[in-house]
């Protein structure tokens, strides 16, 4: 339980929310800004180590993908064409030597990019000719017979081929071999849905902050002045002082709500009161890269009361379980939908209202990253990846639900959410998942 704070100390806390921290506190903020990027290194051991393996799993002999200046790819950078100009073409094969890399590359860029280091090969292209009618010629020389584009109507991190740009390749490549090309749906599900280990432990440790600093702001909130904008302005001002970045847009995260449900949303200027659940849907990104997905519960107790009232705790209990039934399924070769289900199960037997959404979903690069989804029980519309079989590697945030129906009319959900790896025998949680309902005092 958190105990009132003297007015000295509530003082402190407001200056910090308001921006006019102490030197101290300065004085620590650079903790991120000045380490070291492993996102190089790590990109070099995606490209080497899972790429190939995704290949395979999508049953192509060829991935291609078209970089440019201004408009790039959505996964520019994951191949190391986020610095592109004139149009470069970077192309992933197997034969039967292996798995190769290749890189048309503009004559201007081409030696940055060689010295790199990230490629087999990289081929400058002279001004004035075409990237893609060379790469066009070299796939039609090795008779590639299936070749994924990112062209897809379901991932937009699969949909970076412009209509131009498809245009100009289909030209090069002629009529009968450009009905070789396929979506790279399933080359960039197989590749982005696996993370590696180091990336699960940067994961880890900002999910780590990101549940600590819900606890330090739940500890400012003083009942009938405090607002849930404050609450915000609070982890913001955190992010800024650790050096990290938004897990999703800026504007809704965090999401703070201590009244009905809201969804995906903003903090208002509602001033949180005794008797109110508060809800923090928060994350960061560290590195300018990996992120994290967390909420935090609390109750504000009222006058007169050490602990919550009895149907709080049953909510309460409730969502904590559910999401325990969803971690207990989660493991290699289940499906998404079954994930859903097994926590499905538990809301109708303790009384829950119906809740719009999955039970949980990948994340990793950004907040509903590539990957099975964990949904689909409850609704009479299914997404694709909720029948998607998960598999060690990956990572997903999920829920605990529990909703019921206020004096009000209105709703509102406990919607407790951890994120977990998939291992090889199980799942395993990133950080302790929250076992209490944070209480907070009241006069």
């Amino acid at each position: 339980m958190f105990n009132r704070q003297s007015s000295m100390e509530k003082l402190l806390k407001h200056l910090s929310i308001l921006g006019l921290t102490i030197l101290t506190v300065n004085a620590m903020a650079q903790s991120f800004v000045n380490k070291t990027n492993p996102w190089p290194e790590i990109r070099k051991q995606r490209l080497n180590q899972l790429l190939p393996n995704a290949l395979k799993a999508a049953e192509v002999d060829a991935w291609l993908i078209v970089c440019r200046e201004n408009n790039n790819d959505p996964l520019a950078d994951h191949i190391g064409c986020e610095n592109a100009g004139a149009s470069a073409a970077y192309l992933f094969y197997q034969n039967d030597k292996g798995f190769h890399s290749l890189v048309y590359s503009p004559s201007s860029e081409s030696k940055a990019l060689s010295e790199l280091n990230i490629h087999d090969k990289v081929i400058a292209v002279p001004r004035g000719e075409s990237a893609i009618e060379k790469v066009a010629e070299f796939m039609k020389q090795q008779n590639f017979e299936r070749i994924a584009i990112n062209s897809s109507p379901n991932n937009a991190q699969a949909d970076g081929l412009s209509y131009t740009q498809r245009m100009t390749l289909e030209k090069a490549l002629g009529n009968s071999f450009s009905k070789r090309l396929v979506s790279a749906d399933d080359v960039v599900y197989e590749w982005l849905s696996i993370k590696l280990p180091a990336e699960v432990e940067i994961m880890r440790e900002a999910a780590k902050l990101t549940a600590q600093w819900q606890i330090e702001a739940y500890k400012t909130v003083v009942p009938g002045k405090t607002t849930d904008a404050v609450l915000a302005a609070f982890l913001k001002t955190k992010m800024k002082q650790h050096g990290v970045g938004d897990a999703w847009a800026p504007d809704q995260n965090p999401n703070v709500n201590s009244g009905p449900d809201r969804g995906h949303s903003h903090a208002t200027d509602k001033v949180i009161m005794p008797g109110d659940v508060i809800q923090i849907d928060f994350g960061i990104k560290l590195y300018d890269r990996w992120i994290s997905d967390i909420q935090r519960f609390a109750y504000v107790l009222a006058a007169g009361e050490t602990e919550a009232p009895e149907d709080i705790k049953h909510y309460w209990l409730s969502a904590r379980e559910g999401g325990k039934a969803a971690f207990k399924a989660m493991k290699p070769g289940v499906r998404g939908i079954d994930v859903d289900a097994a926590q499905s199960k538990l809301m109708k037997q303790n009384g829950s209202e119906p809740v719009m959404w999955s039970t949980g979903h990948p994340v990793g690069y950004v907040a509903h990253d590539t990957g099975p989804n964990l949904g689909g029980s409850r609704g009479a519309t299914v997404r694709p990846a909720a029948h998607k079989t998960l598999k060690a590697g990956m990572v997903f945030a999920f829920d605990g639900f529990h909703s019921w129906q206020r004096n009000d009319g209105t709703f509102k959900t406990i919607s407790v959410e951890e994120m977990a790896v998939i291992t090889e025998s199980g799942a395993e949680y990133l950080i302790q998942p929250q076992q209490q309902l944070i209480l907070i005092q009241s006069n």
